[in-house]
């Protein structure tokens, strides 16, 4: 990247001074205390205070608010998260004066050579569930893991943690094809579907890079996949490395004997190659988080950890951030958020809420990039008619410009119902409107939605 001709790892070593752009940012703020550890000078910048950066700041990391070439100082080298572009002062500025420019994915990708074991959990979605049922296990087993989530994990109370034992856990996106520049030992596909059609250009293109990402593990690793998800499996077929399936539907390695339910919650035994490895009793409702368990035992068995761990693990697992999590409750109905934002979570996310025995379901959903609503617009629709009420929240840009046109009113022109809110402060008044006691309230989508219940329960 940037004509650099070294490879990061020549960088990422004691001495060295790294300038960290976007350092508050959710994968950035570890990185930065990973390198700190590792005996790195750190440093860095963001556009705004946060909590992340005071926290940095207590750690000495100095962290300039407002991006500049000056920010620069005497750096070796910079870090940028995949937000940050070409035409940034301080990247200009780096390219200006040949000091090297590196992504956070290569950073991390250098970072875990060092590890032993690394475990790198990828798919379309269920990233941050199963990564974070993959750290209460590690956890358990008192194996002292470093883990970075794109999330926040109650356990950790952050989205990471540094830690001295022989394994690092990662959350590993496929966008921008970002999970290549990783060297994963255990890796986990979850599930390959049509999402950042942005940058993919068709499934066939997704899968392609789900393929090269399983073929990054070393003879001696693990590639672990869902034998449930038939592009999943398509992605995979005629790898010449041995592949480890987990499923429920389908015959596989790793599966689900004994399966019921304890107040709505999957109860089972995770069986392996046909002998018990573990009985788990999960705090997390649904059939794909039954998949995503059976996805981090899977990972948890690979590296040689007992079923007791697993067992232990997942029995202290009650969700992480944004993940089915319980917000509080307003006159009667109990108010939920949740980061769902492609078609296929937004199922798995209705249909377990529906199935919880309340009387109605109320969701407040925000749409995630123009281009994701506008290529999957008609399996949106599909899905937004489960829900009893459906309040639909404008479109939340992230990085795109609205070239399309596209709005969240369209959906609701093809959702018998539907209520189209143009801000959040509508859309906390459209919930409170229509809140009932016996109400099971989702504020559903991966932008800021979460803040409509915030407002709700405030009573703003």
């Amino acid at each position: 990247m940037m004509n650099n001709l070294h490879p990061i790892r020549d960088y990422i070593v004691p001495g060295k001074r790294a300038h960290l752009v976007g350092i508050g940012g959710v994968s950035m703020c570890p990185l930065a205390e990973v390198l700190r550890g590792m005996g790195l000078h750190v440093q860095g910048s963001d556009m705004t205070e946060s909590d992340t950066v005071r926290h940095l700041r207590s750690l000495g990391i100095p962290v300039a608010i407002g991006h500049n070439a000056e920010n620069l100082g005497d750096c070796d080298l910079v870090v940028r998260t995949a937000a940050v572009h070409d035409s940034n002062p301080e990247i200009a500025g780096a390219v200006a004066r040949g000091i090297p420019v590196y992504e956070r994915a290569q950073a991390w990708g250098a970072i875990m050579q060092r590890y032993p074991n690394a475990l790198c959990v990828a798919g379309t979605h269920g990233k941050t569930t199963t990564t974070s049922m993959c750290t209460h296990i590690f956890m358990a087993a008192e194996a002292d893991p470093t883990v970075m989530i794109g999330g926040t994990l109650p356990l950790l109370h952050a989205g990471y943690r540094v830690g001295q034992g022989d394994t690092i856990i990662l959350e590993s996106c496929e966008y921008c094809n970002s999970f290549l520049s990783f060297f994963p030992t255990v890796a986990v596909i979850l599930n390959v579907e049509e999402d950042h059609l942005d940058f993919f250009k068709d499934l066939a293109d997704i899968q392609h890079s789900f393929r090269r990402f399983a073929e990054l593990v070393p003879p001696a690793g693990s590639v672990i996949v869902n034998a449930d998800n038939a592009s999943a499996m398509e992605a995979v077929a005629g790898l010449e490395h041995p592949i480890f399936t987990f499923g429920l539907d389908h015959a596989a390695d790793c599966t689900a004997a004994n399966l019921t339910e304890v107040d709505g919650r999957p109860v089972f035994d995770v069986m392996i190659r046909g002998e018990k490895y573990a009985r788990v009793e999960l705090h997390v409702y649904g059939h794909h988080n039954v998949l995503n368990a059976l996805a981090a035992a899977s990972a948890a068995w690979a590296l040689g950890l007992p079923g007791h761990a697993v067992e232990t693990g997942l029995a202290s697992f009650t969700g992480a951030g944004r993940r089915f999590e319980h917000k509080g409750t307003y006159h009667g109905a109990e108010v939920y958020d949740d980061y769902a934002h492609h078609p296929d979570e937004l199922h798995a996310l209705f249909t377990t809420a529906k199935e919880m025995g309340y009387e109605r379901l109320v969701v407040a959903f925000q749409p995630h990039t123009y281009s994701r609503t506008a290529k999957l617009f008609e399996r949106f629709v599909e899905e937004l008619k489960i829900p009893d009420v459906a309040i639909l929240a404008e479109i939340f840009a992230a990085r795109e410009q609205n070239t399309l046109g596209i709005s969240s009113a369209d959906l609701c022109r093809n959702i018998p119902g539907a209520v189209y809110c143009s801000t959040l402060d509508k859309a906390a008044a459209a919930l409170r409107q229509a809140a009932r006691p016996g109400d099971l309230i989702l504020t559903v989508g991966a932008g800021d939605i979460y803040r409509a219940g915030e407002k709700l329960l405030a009573g703003v």
